[in-house]
Order: structure tokens, then sequence, then C-alpha cells
């Protein structure tokens, strides 16, 4: 685990979101990403090619995920399925190693965590592409917050009161004192409910 923070720090554990967080959105994943959601949308679920990206977009806006939506409309999808058919065939060669990030974040005394959606794997894959899984105390990830994620049970994400709560006790520190990092706005809403003190809103 991380060192003991300063004592005069205000916050004794960061909360990273990885994608588009700790990697550019230049990378353009999450472009593949929303696109294999579309594909995924018509050919395992059905819906016209016309239907699927506003529907894609009204479950993310509502749900936080298309996966947390299509089970709260009480389709039975299969988490293993749906994240192998939309994270199976990314790119991860075009997320380069991060030296200057690596640095950075071992310069930081506090507890580091990374909070995602996405699962394990994909996780793992990007923070190894990056070059610093090792730098991290803890990965939540889908499984951390979903222990049973089968048949047609909610799915809990991100931007959940019940998500951020997992997050911040997975850490074991205060919420007031955890420092929050993360590109959307109604996560960070999200984990302001929650009591989270200081946070950073940032695009990349």
């Amino acid at each position: 685990m991380a060192s003991s923070p300063p004592t005069d720090s205000p916050f004794d554990c960061l909360l990273f979101d990885m994608d588009d967080t700790l990697y550019s959105s230049k990378v353009g994943i999450a472009q593949i990403v929303r696109r294999n959601i579309d594909s995924f949308l018509v050919k395992i679920c059905g819906f016209s090619s016309e239907e699927a990206p506003v529907l894609r977009a009204d479950l993310f806006r509502t749900y936080g995920s298309s996966l947390a939506g299509l089970r709260a409309l009480g389709h039975d999808v299969d988490a293993d399925d749906y994240h192998s058919y939309v994270h199976g065939s990314l790119p991860y060669d075009s997320i380069s190693p991060d030296p200057k990030l690596r640095e950075l974040l071992s310069s930081i005394a506090q507890t580091k965590i990374v909070f995602t959606n996405s699962d394990r794997n994909h996780a793992t894959r990007v923070l190894d592409r990056l070059g610093v899984r090792d730098c991290f105390d803890a990965v939540v990830c889908f499984e951390t917050l979903n222990a049973d994620a089968s048949g047609t049970a909610p799915i809990v994400l991100k931007p959940s009161i019940e998500a951020m709560r997992t997050a911040v006790n997975a850490s074991g520190f205060e919420p007031r004192r955890t420092l929050f990092l993360d590109d959307n706005e109604r996560n960070i809403a999200a984990g302001k409910a929650a009591g989270y003190g200081p946070h950073w809103l940032g695009r990349q």
C-alpha cells in the first residue's frame, strides 16, 4: 500500500477514473467502444441500425451505461458476453506507455485507486499498456461493483450513489478525505452527493 500521506494534506486517497482520464480521448478508444456497443445492440439485441446510436446515448444518459440500461429494461444480457463483445476487438496497441504519468503517480504518497465502470480485463490491459498498473493500490471495476451480475440482476455503476459508496469503502478512507478525479460531470456530482471531499473534473 501507499506510504502515509503528508499530515497537512486535505486528502488520504485518490480515486482515478481510467478511460479518457489516465490517457487522452484523442487515442480514440471511446469512439470504437461506442461503435461496438451500437453493433451489440443491433446484432445481439435486435435493434435497428437507426435505433442503436440513439438508444445507446439514451441508456448512457439515464443509467450510466448501455449494459446497466439494458438490464434495467428487462433484457437478459450476460455481462461477460457484453464486455467481450464491446472490448474484445479494441486496438489496445494504440495506447502508448506514459513515463510522465508513471512519474507523477509515483510521486504521490497517498493511496491511489482506479475507479472504472469497465470490466477487470479491460482495466488491466489499459493500465498495462500505460505502464502504470503497479502504481495503484487497487482497482475498483465492474466486478467489484457487481459481485453478482448474473441473470437480470440490476447493474451498479457510476454515477449511482451505491457505486460511489462501494468505491470509497474499498479505499478504507473517509469520503471527505478522498480526492475524486473523473472526466464526467454526472460522476463528479454523484461523488459530491456521496460525501466525497475534493474533486477534479478533467477532459483531455
